[in-house]
Order: structure tokens, then sequence, then C-alpha cells
């Protein structure tokens, strides 16, 4: 009755039956209530005499007028949000009478999120890229866009782990807005959460956002497969309306279709990375069993597909040396820009197990997934300093063959965020494979290497033998002076004596030097008389030469008040008396450049590695090992102290040895109590022995030049004759070269050594004031040489 008086009054329907349609033109139902209100009660205002109930029974019964006034009266937002209210409430009774049915707001009622537009994007970007990241992030701008959010942000959580986050990507860069209390209670609940900046929270006692931070926020959990994905944390900036139910009942309908994208993103995800390992795999075994390739060029593979398969910008690969207890590497770094790059070092790297990632790696095998390297204690910087590259994620996993670690590989930098579980379970797999195929490849490196040391011995056994028994006998039969005058000079001229006296000269020393209570005569003869043969016909790199410079390391030891020790001393005499056996009258170069055999099983210190191989093998000989007397621990001692002192007449590595110690000197370090000090006098005084002729007298310098450049003519010869271009000191069209070349040498090499030996060997002045002179002659002549060109 009150209804129909309202609708009379306000003329919008014609008097007929009660509830009677009514008839409408214009629709205001202000209007409407004022004018039943004045035919009321002329004293009472139309908001007093208007109620609830009367409104609700006039709309129910005139449905049309509702449904007209609603569609051109109401806002679009206001309308979605009633909407999704009522279906809300909807669900909720469903809920508790354990109703099966659900709010058909999810999948019907969002006006302004058009969800057919966002299938097609997620569609067409699974076509184009169908990766996880993708699909997460254009989910999030389809929900970003339908909640009318200022930006979003993509939050990646490692196995629902807080301290392992990063974010994807956004569309302003930024660092969380909200908590990371409120972070942690998403992935704990698995639950939508909405915050705002002037509003408290009872689950976030400590505040919902940091410091300074005004914002409306809401987080939202992505779930794929049952298993957390991501937070997607979407915000508005203070002044606009907060996030409501109905917009996390929106980001909800999206995140349904989501995760069906994600589960098949996960899918192919997977497919293509078994293909993948599958089409590597097969290359792996093609390699191995058809090209059968070297050990370099598989590392090279392996740390290019391992790169591609986890996304790293980076990757190294290091080899277990289970004697020396170290991990070594000559390709070191890997990576890719337009084109393949790979970067290999001219020598090893070598550093010890257990220290840093890869050390550590090697030693536990344990897999390292760090998501900050600055911040691990563990990760050695000094690589990054000297590089300039900045490291932030490291993946190390070790690689097995029959249970035993025989290499590390580590991948830096993955492109997008952090190295992820699946990448570790791709790569274990690969790691297999990766073991196999390495281990084949070093039996294979070990047969090469095997067949260079097969030829490279039939050919010094065509050339060398061992000494007689004729020429034994007659040795002995000679006897040995027990004194020999002026040996112990450090100006002793060696070109006076005759091969044989030679010989005996070198037993003379040894005898006078160590004595024979723990040596055998008759084996100290064999071994000097057949090391004598087993030095070529050369120019200079002759027995004269292995003579020589043992004379000089014998004047060292015997003048220096025994700073050395007797097994020192032991490897200092043998390892001069016999540094260049066998040696061809060329060049570490040349036989790198040449494809020497001897290069093939020597990479580096080619030369001096065959000479020492060429003193055990003769030590190894019936009747030649001069140490059978020494327990085994010393003859071991005495072995490696022998190898590193022929090694070290490499002049290649004096440069280094030099630097050294000359730093450890200038900061008065150095230790007679320090065995890597000991080392380094050891190989400096093996440097200036080596040298020695540069620190004789003048006649001496001047004939063993000539000699020398009689050699490095002959290796010129060789080198025109192979179609390349000598140096000009080894050009013998270019004799002028020759003081030049000794001021440089004495200059650079000579002068420097005998300086650092004098500083710790006193006794040693002799050499450093001759090489001083030799200099200053060596200047006159090339002064006189220079003036000559000048004037013409």
């Amino acid at each position: 009755m009150w209804m129909r008086s309202l609708a009379h009054l306000c003329g919008l329907h014609k008097q007929q039956t009660p509830g009677s349609p009514i008839t409408t033109t214009k629709y205001d139902v202000g209007s409407c209530a004022a004018g039943y209100n004045n035919q009321l009660s002329p004293n009472m205002s139309p908001m007093q005499q208007l109620t609830g109930d009367g409104v609700t029974q006039f709309l129910r019964s005139n449905p049309d007028f509702l449904d007209r006034f609603v569609m051109e009266e109401i806002e679009l937002e206001q309308l979605e949000r009633w909407i999704i209210r009522r279906s809300q409430k909807m669900k909720k009774k469903h809920e508790q009478k354990n109703d099966r049915k659900i709010s058909l707001s999810k999948w019907k009622f969002c006006v302004h999120a058009d969800k057919r537009k966002m299938l097609q994007d997620l569609t067409t970007s699974l076509e184009k890229q169908p990766t996880k990241d993708e699909v997460l992030w254009e989910l999030a701008s389809c929900i970003s866009s339908a909640v009318d959010a200022d930006g979003f942000q993509l939050i990646l959580i490692e196995n629902a782990d807080l301290s392992r986050t990063s974010i994807f990507k956004g569309n302003i860069k930024t660092s969380l807005k909200a908590s990371k209390a409120v972070i942690a209670y998403v992935i704990d609940k698995l639950e939508s959460v909405r915050v705002s900046y002037h509003q408290m929270d009872s689950r976030f006692p400590n505040g919902s956002f940091k410091d300074g931070e005004e914002y409306h926020v809401m987080c939202q959990p992505v779930v794929s497969n049952g298993k957390l994905a991501a937070i997607l944390e979407l915000w508005k900036i203070k002044g606009k309306q907060p996030f409501h139910e109905e917009d996390e009942e929106i980001g909800m309908s999206y995140l349904v279709w989501g995760g069906i994208a994600l589960h098949y993103a996960d899918l192919y995800f997977s497919m293509n990375q078994q293909k993948k390992l599958n089409d590597f795999l097969l290359d792996v075994v093609k390699s191995i069993f058809q090209d059968m390739i070297s050990i370099d060029k598989l590392v090279k593979k392996i740390m290019n597909f391992a790169q591609k398969l986890v996304d790293a910008d980076r990757a190294s690969l290091f080899l277990v040396d289970t004697k020396n207890n170290q991990l070594y590497a000559t390709i070191f770094d890997v990576g890719l820009d337009e084109e393949e790059r790979v970067e290999a070092t001219s020598k090893e790297i070598r550093f010890p197990l257990g220290i840093g990632i890869a050390g550590i790696v090697a030693t536990t095998g344990e897999i390292l997934n760090i998501s900050d390297a600055y911040s691990d204690v563990r990760f050695n910087r000094s690589i990054d300093q000297l590089t300039g590259y900045k490291t932030d994620t490291i993946l190390c996993m070790p690689i097995y063959i029959q249970g035993r670690i025989i290499g590390v590989v580590q991948m830096v930098n993955k492109h997008t965020g952090m190295f992820t579980k699946e990448d570790q379970d791709a790569f274990e797999m690969f790691a297999i494979y990766c073991g196999l195929a390495l281990h084949h490849a070093q039996l294979y490196d070990q047969i090469k290497k095997s067949e260079q040391k097969y030829r490279v011995a039939l050919e010094v056994l065509s050339y060398h033998n061992t000494c007689n028994e004729e020429e034994f006998k007659e040795a002995l039969g000679n006897g040995i002076p027990e004194k020999i005058i002026g040996v112990d000079d450090y100006y002793f001229n060696p070109f006076g004596l005759k091969d044989n006296e030679k010989a005996k000269h070198a037993i003379y020393m040894f005898i006078d030097l160590f004595g024979l209570t723990r040596f055998d005569k008759n084996s100290l003869i064999r071994f000097t008389l057949t090391v004598r043969k087993n030095y070529r016909r050369v120019p200079y790199h002759n027995w004269t030469h292995g003579f020589s410079v043992a004379n000089s390391m014998y004047t060292i030891i015997k003048h220096s008040n025994n700073i050395f020790s007797l097994n020192e001393s032991l490897a200092l005499y043998i390892g001069a008396l016999c540094h260049d056996l066998d040696h061809r009258g060329k060049t570490n170069k040349f036989m790198l450049d040449t494809a020497s055999p001897l290069a093939n099983i020597y990479s580096t210190s080619t030369m001096e590695h065959h000479h020492f191989n060429q003193t055990v093998t003769i030590l190894q000989q019936e009747g030649h090992n001069i140490f059978s007397k020494l327990s085994s621990t010393e003859y071991k001692e005495v072995l490696d102290l022998l190898k590193h002192c022929i090694l070290a007449t490499d002049l290649a590595l004096f440069f280094n040895n030099k630097d050294r110690l000359s730093k450890i000197l200038s900061e008065d370090n150095f230790s007679w109590h320090n065995q890597d000090h000991r080392l380094l006098i050891q190989a400096i005084a093996m440097t200036g022995s080596d040298l020695s002729a540069s620190a004789k007298p003048w006649e001496v310098q001047v004939k063993t030049v000539d000699i020398i450049f009689q050699e490095f003519y002959d290796q010129g010869d060789e080198e025109k004759k192979n179609g390349r271009t000598p140096l000009p000191m080894m050009d013998r069209n270019q004799t002028n070269h020759q003081p030049a070349s000794q001021v440089g040498f004495l200059t650079g090499i000579c002068s420097p050594c005998y300086t650092l030996l004098h500083q710790l060997i006193p006794e040693t002045k002799s050499l450093l004031d001759m090489c001083h002179e030799n200099l200053r002659r060596w200047k006159d002549i090339d002064d006189n040489i220079k003036e000559k060109r000048e004037a013409r």
C-alpha cells in the first residue's frame, strides 16, 4: 500500500489493480520519496519519512525500475563490487553447508577483467616463449590491469625459503613494498594478504611495511602443481582506494587459469631440457667413439653445453690432480656473446683442493648453489678484481667416475634470477655422462702420450747408449785425483780439458762434496760416463756446457758455508751436471712450432722435462743408481728437488722466480727456515750456474758467445728450410746483432740473477763483478758499431 502510494505520488504508474506494472518516465527515487512523504506528513522531511523496508518493497515490486536505474545511474566499478560481494556471501553459505558449489564470480562476473583476452594473450605467449617466467609475467600484467594497480613485481621464491628470493621483473624497478613478515605469511599460509599503510593488522604486530613506505599492497601466492611458484605483489599509491575483497577475487580468478598455463609451461620446459640432454649425450657418444677427440676439445664442449643447459653467463671446468692434491685447468672460462668465446691460458691454472668454491666441491662432493657470491666467505674475489667481471650467482657441481671425483664444473651468473633446483637436477644427469666422456678422453690422451714417448724412446736409444765395460775399466784404472788445483775457482776455464778429463773432474767434484761413505764409487763412475754420452754433439748444449754448469754449482756449494742441506746439494750438483741431457740444440719454441714428439708430451718447459726424465732413465740403468744407499724418504726428496732444479733452468720460469724473490728481499722477509724461500734461492742458483759463461773472464765469455751463436744460426737455417723467418739474432746473415743481444741479455737476465745470488750468498760476488765487467765490454763494442753505422 505504501509503495503503491509512493509510486502514485511520483506519477510513475497508472492507477489499476494492486501490483500492476508501473509505467515510468523519469526515475528519481529521492523525488518519489519526497512527494510521498509530503502527502503523508507535511511537518516531516522526505528522508525522515523514508524507511529501508519501504524502499525494499518498492524495488521488489518494480524490477524494471531497478534495472533501468542501475544501468543509468550506478558506476561500473561500484556495480562490479556489488556483484562480487554478493557472490562471496553465497560462497560462504555453501561452504558452511559443505555444498560443493562454488562462486560463479570466479568464472563469470569480472566485467572489467576480460578473461577471454587474457587466455588469448597467455596462449600467444606460450607459443612464442613457452617459459615459466613469461607466463608469470603475462599473468601478473593482466591482474595488475584488472585491479587498477599502480605497479607490481613478481617475487620468485625457491623451495619456500624466504632467504632465497629474487625479484623477477616489474613495471617499475623497486624493492619490496611490504615487509618480509607479510611475504613470509603468504608463503606459509598460501593465502592472499591485503594491507594498507594507514591500517594496523593484528597478523603483523611489527608492521606491514618498511619504514617510510605509504602504499596499499596486495600479495597473492601463485601456485602450480600444488607448489608455490611465486608471489605477486601489487600496489597502489597513497591517495587511492585500497584493495578490496573483490580485487582479491579478481586476482584469484586469473590465477586459476594461470596455474594451468604454468603447468603446461613446466611440461614444455622439462621436455625441452630432456631433448637438449638427449641431443648432447648423442654428441658426446659420437665424439668418444667416432672422433676420439682430445680432452681439451671435450672440455670446451662440456663447458659450452653446461653453460647453455642452465642459462649461465660463464662456465669453468677444473680437473682433479690426485697426485698433487690440486685442481687444474688450461681452459678456465667459457662465455657466450655474439659468437662462442673460449678463453684459454698458455699455461695451466692450478690451486690446492679445498681452496675456493671449486676446491671445496672437489673435496666434499657437495653441490654448492650460491645466490650471492660476495656474501659467501668461501668465494675468492681476486679473479673478479683482476678481470673486472662481477660474479653474482654460482652453481658448482662435482663430476664422478667410478665413485671418485675427477673434476668440478662451475657455472657463473644465471641470466635470469638464481640457479634453481631444476638446474641442479638437469646437470646431475648430465654430469654422469660428462664423467664417462672425460674418463675416455683421458685414456685416449694417455694412449697418445704413450705413443709419443715410445717414439722418443726409440729415437733416444738409436742415438745413445750407456757406457760400455771397457770405458768403465779405463776410467777406474786411471783413478780419481785426490786434489785438483783451481777447480773450485769461479773463473775456471772448461775449454782447457778433454772430454775424458771433464768426466774425471766431475767425479772428483762429487767425491769432494759428498764423499763415498753413502755412495758407491763404481756407480758414480758409470753414471758420469753415461751422462757424458747422453749429451749430443751440438755446438753449445753439449757435454762441455753440462760440465761447466756443474763446475759452477760445485764452486757455489763449496764456498757457501753449508747453507744448503746434503739432499739439496745433491740435487743442485747432479741437476747442474744433467740439466741439458739429450739437448737437440733447439729452443722450446722451435720444438713446439715444429710439432716435435717431445712437445706433444710436455706442453711447458718441454726440453727441461725431457732432461729430467733422461736423468731418471740413467739412474734406473743397472749399476748407475748413485742414490741407491739413500733411504726411501731421502730418495724421494732428492728426486723431487732434482726435478725442481732442472726445470728451474727454463729461462721462462726465471722471471717469475726473480720477481718473487726480489719482493721477499725488499720486504726483508727472507728466511732460510722457509722451504718456499729455499726453493727460490735454489732456482736462482741453478740459473746463475747455467749462465755462468757470462761471468767468466772475457776470453771464455767471447768463445762461449761464438759457440752459442753457431747453435742459434743452425736453428735459423732450419727455420728458413721450413719457410719460417728466424729471429735476427738467429740469422747468420745478421751477425752485427751479437753485441746488442749480449747487452740486452746481460742487463735483463744475468745481472739481476747474480745480484740476487750475491744478496743471499755473498761469496758469489766474483760472479756479479765479472758479469758487470763483461757487460761493460759488450756495451763498448755495441756503441762502436752504432757510431760507425751513424757515420755512414
